[in-house]
């Protein structure tokens, strides 16, 4: 099909790439996503137009965040970027005169992972993005899984914990409460506050203050082997490792891929999730189960998923 621009559009910058069909970048641009919601359409096709000064593209994928349409036109519900109801997919076809097509950011980075990284030689997986909160991604037979109305793979929000910590969805127990970047951060300030002394390591990185240690901190402690860094790292991939066998009960995929800032931190992430994983499983020794891998793509798996996604 020729060339194609991906856009992934998050809070604070839109990042946009033209791709081939074989997954590689061949120019990216960057810009602040305005603060003015209305504005942001204009930088979106702003980025655009710089790309196509250089390359010769057919279509153009956005990757936006909140809910998306079943036709991959309209963003129902984007609470970062205030939209409601807003036609992208026209208004961007009319600035830049291309057929576009709009997927929710987390799906376009699974499907990148899908066709050109961790999840590359499966048909059925499921991206768990793990960052401030948790995303994903469904692929079933080959296919995007988008459900009826197109708003499916919402599992940060999966409820854990009947009546637990208040979400920002505005329900209480959901997933991303307990298996997120925040929560690891919940879990060290929390830790260190009860037992200071076993906490040094943390409280010496934040100059003594639990209240504000970081998740860079938890896992600068982690990796140098500090015991409470990692039983914060075990409790937050004990959450991580049940929703997963959650996911096998309904999806049964041949792999799971954990992506996001937090999966950064490799193994140290990836080895608790996987026998958390192995101990909530039904089934036990009698059922196949999914691989658990790292993304292999990285933050440029929103541009390569949408850009790749304008192809279908």
């Amino acid at each position: 099909m020729g060339l194609t621009i991906g856009v992934d559009v998050g809070g604070t910058k839109i990042a946009a790439g033209v791709v081939d069909e074989n997954g590689a970048i061949l120019a990216r641009t960057r810009v602040p996503t305005p603060a003015d919601p209305q504005w942001a359409v204009g930088a979106i096709a702003d980025a655009i137009k710089e790309l196509r000064e250089q390359h010769d593209v057919v279509a153009v994928g956005v990757g936006a965040p909140g809910y998306i349409d079943r036709d991959r036109s309209t963003v129902l519900m984007a609470p970062n970027i205030d939209w409601e109801n807003e036609p992208l997919k026209t208004r961007i076809e009319d600035l830049v005169h291309l057929p576009t097509v709009v997927e929710n950011d987390a799906n376009a980075a699974a499907w990148g992972e899908f066709r050109f990284g961790a999840a590359a030689s499966h048909q059925d997986m499921i991206m768990v993005t793990v960052g401030t909160g948790i995303g994903g991604g469904i692929v079933i037979e080959g296919r995007m899984h988008r459900g009826s109305f197109g708003v499916a793979g919402e599992i940060g929000h999966l409820n854990m914990v009947p009546d637990g910590l208040l979400c920002g969805c505005g329900s209480k127990g959901c997933w991303e409460q307990y298996g997120s970047g925040r929560a690891l951060r919940r879990y060290g300030r929390e830790a260190a506050a009860a037992d200071p002394a076993r906490g040094a390591r943390l409280l010496e990185l934040n100059e003594g203050v639990a209240e504000t240690i970081t998740g860079s901190q938890i896992t600068q402690a982690a990796q140098e082997g500090d015991p409470m860094a990692l039983d914060v790292y075990d409790e937050l991939a004990d959450w991580l490792g049940r929703g997963l066998a959650d996911l096998a009960s309904l999806f049964d995929p041949a792999v799971f891929v954990l992506g996001g800032g937090v999966s950064d931190s490799g193994h140290l992430l990836l080895d608790p999730v996987a026998k958390a994983f192995e101990k909530y499983i039904v089934g036990g020794v009698h059922r196949p189960r999914a691989e658990v891998v790292l993304a292999t793509i990285g933050s440029a798996a929103g541009i390569i998923g949408a850009a790749d996604l304008a192809r279908f």
